[in-house]
């Protein structure tokens, strides 16, 4: 896609990003939220496991597993976009059709407006909560190759976790609510990215069953990266493959549903 053709999304994100700036309490209230729940988790898994003789289990240390744990909640909390709330709200009020009038992708509009939710929850709740408990707690401070590639790997995180959204939010095309849908899509995901339990720290049976799923790449992949948990260059080129690979599948499984959706409508709408 060309620079012209995408600059015809960029109302859609300048759009979604002043209407956060309208309600800037909403940051607040968020990062007040956050700071609680990544507490909880945290000195939890501290409380479990302080004192332990030898080492953690998964070859994890204190630091390392605190690490962890913080910034796995924090990278479900980036990942919050609401599109599926969004578009399942657009379909029962009849919203959509005037999107089915626009000359541009709506899957890829959705992301548009979604993505400064994202980076705005990243840079206004995300690192005053990382930066607080790092005043706290020890912590592992990672190398500049970890960070660097797990930039890489974060950003297609995002666009995992939007597919996984957008799907749960296209639903609402055959489902007059999705609540129940999206209910069921957190936990799951929650349970299989390793945002409540590292990937490592399961029983051998389901740790593989999350391998084979895409939601480790949103955010068990990009902790292991950035902590250093890879053999070698191939074993961080391999983690960042299996995300590209699912960003793509999903992407195009949200463009197929959203083609049947339409299709749909236009049945039904006569």
């Amino acid at each position: 896609m060309n620079a012209p053709a995408l600059r015809r999304y960029a109302p859609f994100a300048a759009s979604s990003l002043q209407s956060l700036l309208q309600y800037r309490s909403t940051f607040l209230i968020n990062a007040l939220t956050a700071t609680t729940a990544v507490g909880v988790q945290v000195f939890l898994w501290r409380a479990v496991y302080a004192g332990r003789p030898g080492g953690l289990p998964g070859g994890y240390d204190l630091p390392r597993l605190t690490t962890y744990v913080l910034l796995a909640q924090v990278l479900g909390l980036t990942q919050a976009s609401r599109v599926d709330e969004e578009v399942s709200g657009e379909v029962q009020r009849g919203d959509i059709a005037v999107s089915l009038l626009r000359p541009v992708s709506y899957p890829l509009s959705r992301f548009a407006t979604g993505l400064p939710v994202s980076l705005t929850n990243a840079a206004l709740v995300a690192v005053p909560v990382v930066a607080l408990y790092a005043l706290l707690l020890p912590l592992t401070t990672p190398t500049w190759g970890g960070m660097l590639l797990f930039a890489f790997s974060a950003a297609l995180s995002l666009v995992i976790g939007f597919g996984v959204n957008l799907l749960v939010g296209l639903a609402g095309f055959v489902t007059t609510n999705i609540w129940g849908v999206r209910v069921v899509k957190d936990s799951v995901v929650a349970f299989f990215a390793g945002q409540v339990v590292p990937l490592s720290l399961m029983p051998g049976p389901l740790a593989a069953v999350a391998r084979v799923l895409p939601f480790q790449g949103m955010v068990d992949g990009p902790l292991r990266l950035l902590l250093g948990r890879y053999d070698g260059a191939a074993g961080a080129a391999g983690i960042l493959a299996v995300q590209f690979g699912w960003a793509l599948a999903l992407c195009a499984l949200a463009a197929l549903a959203w083609r049947g959706a339409v299709r749909r409508v236009e049945v039904l709408g006569g």
